[in-house]
């Protein structure tokens, strides 16, 4: 039994931050340009009356929490903010309990409230896993230690409260074996609108960051790719040799990932791309360094259509399906193999989706978690979102933030210095801006994971933030 420290939360107030991008980002049948960051910052106190401050922070992407074509990118973004007022007022009044009783306590209620009010589950986690890091940070910085340790030793008192079917998992066992590896591959998303050659750039930003597929291998050394699909076989094939060409010239040992981001009407579609793919002679190297395929059905009906054929042809993972505790389970019985790591559907769901896959592959299965991204922000949100994939034993990860958006050009100039000197291994000094440190298709994790809290030496500069509007607690 854990003897995690019990503590309250208090002072809860949220921020946001608008982030422009550099170029646009299209996945699926969105193109995104710019929305906010929103940021959490919390007291915990514990029962000697010591206390700490933490924060976190998440990028409010518009067209992917909800992809409905009736909401604009302004109200998906206002769903958003909303999630994380609901979950504000649920923290405030949850009383006392370890960082994950807290948790474990809030989230069926938090769910609820949302989706009485029109909020998915998706939404739901989002807010609510802002909180929960938040929290994670403080109690980190209150026990002078890195999240990982705390992990490790269950500071935060991890159960399977939320997860019944762990029950008779060794769950101490395996946090305790929770890795730190000192660097990460970064995996480069290539998005359905990104130009692939520099021959085929017309009218170049002039900023002096890669902006084509040759260009950013030649830069930051890539190995690993992130490659969408639009659901349209045909085309996803034309597209698919291109770069499928440039692999082969600019970087010949390359790996790659698909993510259908929902396009795919049906698994028959799933199996069309597949068997295109297979008959294309110029894929025959690039069919064989497929990793895995993402999401690729729509998640209104994705948890509820058998995908054992599409699964037995390719690792299949969901990603937008991955609404609440229940959606993994229920997914593997679909035939599905894989579940993505990300921080904005939760810390604790990350950890324990983690022990999920350790516990069906000892029972001889073979099953798969990665980590994706969300344009997640040079800063507190990249940091905290690496600490997950290391702990969660990711190899490499899904990373574009630093490539649509110019690092941390939105922050303050004393907070981009902050970062550069207390994360110098992490970010580059470009002009002034710091930007994620690609070196050899990797980045260095050792002041990340080094750093009290989760994941961050650096508070960030608050006077630069408007206030959520009316979100105290």
């Amino acid at each position: 039994m854990s003897d995690a420290p019990v503590i309250s939360v208090s002072d809860i107030v949220a921020f946001e931050r608008p982030v422009t991008f550099r170029m646009p980002f299209r996945f699926g049948a969105a193109k995104v340009e710019g929305t906010s960051q929103a940021f959490v910052r919390l007291r915990v106190t514990d029962r000697a009356g010591r206390s700490a401050i933490g924060w976190s922070a998440e990028m409010m992407m518009p067209k992917w929490f909800d992809k409905s074509p009736d909401l604009s990118a302004a109200d998906n973004i206002e769903q958003l903010r909303q999630s994380v007022r609901i979950a504000m007022a649920g923290m405030a009044a949850a009383g006392s309990g370890t960082a994950f009783g807290l948790h474990a306590g809030l989230e069926a209620a938090h769910h609820a409230a949302c989706a009485a009010a029109g909020l998915n589950g998706l939404i739901a986690s989002f807010g609510l896993a802002l909180l929960d890091r938040a929290v994670i940070d403080a109690l980190c910085r209150l026990e002078e230690i890195p999240a990982a340790v705390a992990v490790r030793e269950n500071r935060l008192g991890v159960t399977a409260a939320t997860a019944p079917d762990l029950e008779g998992f060794d769950l101490a066992a395996f946090l305790v074996a929770r890795p730190s590896a000192p660097s990460i591959a970064i995996r480069h998303t290539v998005g359905l609108g990104d130009v692939l050659t520099d021959g085929e750039l017309e009218t170049p930003l002039g900023d002096g960051l890669p902006e084509t597929l040759e260009q950013v291998i030649a830069r930051n050394g890539h190995r690993w790719f992130k490659i969408k699909v639009s659901g349209q076989p045909e085309a996803d094939v034309a597209r698919l040799v291109r770069i499928a060409t440039v692999l082969g010239r600019r970087a010949p040992d390359y790996a790659v990932t698909m993510d259908g981001n929902e396009q795919c009407a049906g698994p028959e579609v799933v199996i069309e791309l597949l068997d295109r793919i297979a008959a294309e002679p110029r894929l025959a190297t690039f069919a064989s360094r497929i990793s895995f395929l993402e999401q690729p059905i729509a998640r209104a009906t994705a948890l509820g259509t058998p995908m054992h054929a599409v699964a037995a042809r390719i690792g299949l993972e969901i990603d937008e399906s991955d609404a609440d505790m229940a959606a993994f389970p229920t997914a593997t019985k679909l035939g599905y193999t894989g579940i993505s790591s990300k921080s904005c559907k939760g810390f604790y769901r990350a950890l324990l989706n983690a022990a999920r896959v350790a516990k069906l592959n000892a029972d001889g299965g073979w099953f798969f978690m990665s980590a994706e991204d969300l344009t997640t922000q040079a800063g507190i949100g990249i940091q905290q979102d690496l600490v997950l994939a290391s702990l969660v034993g990711a190899s490499h990860i899904e990373r574009n933030g630093h490539h649509y958006v110019d690092g941390m050009a939105s922050a303050p100039g004393g907070e981009r210095t902050a970062f550069l000197a207390r994360h110098g291994d992490l970010y580059a000094n470009a002009n002034g801006n710091a930007r994620l440190a690609i070196r050899d298709g990797s980045v260095a994790l050792g002041s990340v994971l080094g750093a009290v809290g989760l994941g961050s030496a650096v508070e960030p500069d608050w006077s630069g933030m408007s206030e959520l509007a009316g979100v105290h607690a």
